[in-house]
């Protein structure tokens, strides 16, 4: 692996790779829509929208509540790994929400949620350094989650993920059990002795072993509360099993992710009318819009709204004044020149 990472960094460069990646990405989720979506009915959406009950609503819209609270421990976490205990949570869970809420509907997260923490965390110290390991382990904390996720869920329903990459469910089961295999073999590397990576300045200390099962744990947390959120808005019937739309719904998430558009704008949605082909497309488009307005419009409309507040509030509160310097006391004479002067005295 190493070997052809070398070849491809000489040969391209990841950049490129990346970029010829997201514009497929982009394009196949573009003719996609358009087969599924060129005869949609306009009125049928709006009036699925409505069919939508408050209920439903309500609770979707408690989940997502309850997936960016879980997204503040990403912060927490990666803060106390690299050492800063003293930063508090009310920070934390600051730069957590505006962070990814920005990230997600911006993209280019790595950057965006990144400029959006440093401006925080900068206040408390932090370098850019410090930041950028932070932004390693949320991320880290991210993957750990959707693998586990994905290998689980796939082992036990590989049907879901034939229905985005059409391969047989054995070769998807098999690439499930593998995932797993290399998620625990990652496991037991780290707990059997602390594991640093990287160079110089840039060093950070890998999470232990049951410091990793702590991450994989709130990646999966924070992933089942979004799927939740995403399974009270689809259509009941026919009947999709929960572990099948989580599946699905977190394939359709990092697909939307690799494409590196705003908020997966399209690709995700193309994932999920893919998918979820039984379903109703006017019911399943609705869901879809109301997700996005819970999932990203909203949170994203908060995160302005507090990043503004906060910048206002800092830009008209009077600078600190500095404390005044110290006058130095007149030093005690000695006795040796208490009695030279009173000799001159005399």
């Amino acid at each position: 692996m190493a070997a052809c990472g070398r070849f491809f960094q000489k040969q391209a460069g990841w950049n490129l790779i990346s970029f010829v990646l997201s514009i497929t990405i982009i394009a196949v989720a573009a003719v996609v829509l358009y087969h599924v979506l060129h005869d949609i009915d306009v009125d049928e959406v709006i009036a699925a929208i409505r069919a939508v009950s408050f209920r439903d609503i309500a609770f979707a819209a408690i989940f997502v509540a309850a997936g960016y609270f879980t997204l503040t421990f990403y912060d927490l976490f990666a803060l106390r790994t690299i050492g800063r205990r003293d930063v508090p949570y009310r920070a934390a869970a600051l730069a957590g929400f505006t962070s990814y809420s920005v990230g997600h509907n911006i993209g280019a997260s790595v950057f965006t949620g990144g400029a959006v923490r440093y401006r925080i965390y900068s206040a408390w110290g932090l370098d850019a350094t410090e930041v950028a390991k932070i932004c390693f382990v949320a991320g880290l904390t991210f993957w750990l989650g959707n693998a586990t996720v994905l290998g689980l869920g796939i082992t036990y329903v590989p049907e879901a993920a034939s229905a985005i990459n059409q391969l047989p469910p054995w070769v998807n089961r098999g690439l499930a059990i593998l995932a797993l295999i290399a998620l625990s073999s990652y496991v037991v590397w780290v707990w059997r002795r602390p594991r640093v990576i990287g160079r110089g300045q840039w060093q950070i200390t890998l999470p232990g072993g049951s410091l990793t099962l702590l991450q994989i744990a709130i990646g999966i947390v924070d992933l089942s509360y979004c799927a939740l959120a995403m399974y009270m808005l689809v259509p009941n019937e026919p009947h999709i099993g929960f572990v099948t739309l989580a599946v699905i719904f977190v394939a359709a998430t990092l697909l939307g992710f690799a494409s590196h558009a705003p908020g997966g704008l399209g690709v995700f949605d193309a994932a999920m009318l893919i998918a979820l082909w039984q379903l109703d497309k006017e019911e399943l488009l609705a869901g879809l819009l109301l997700f996005r307005l819970l999932y990203y419009i909203v949170p994203f409309m908060l995160s302005l709204a507090i990043l503004g507040g906060r910048e206002l509030t800092l830009s008209l509160s009077p600078p600190v004044p500095s404390p005044p310097a110290a006058i130095p006391r007149p030093a005690k004479p000695s006795e040796a020149d208490v009695a030279r002067q009173k000799a001159d005295a005399i």
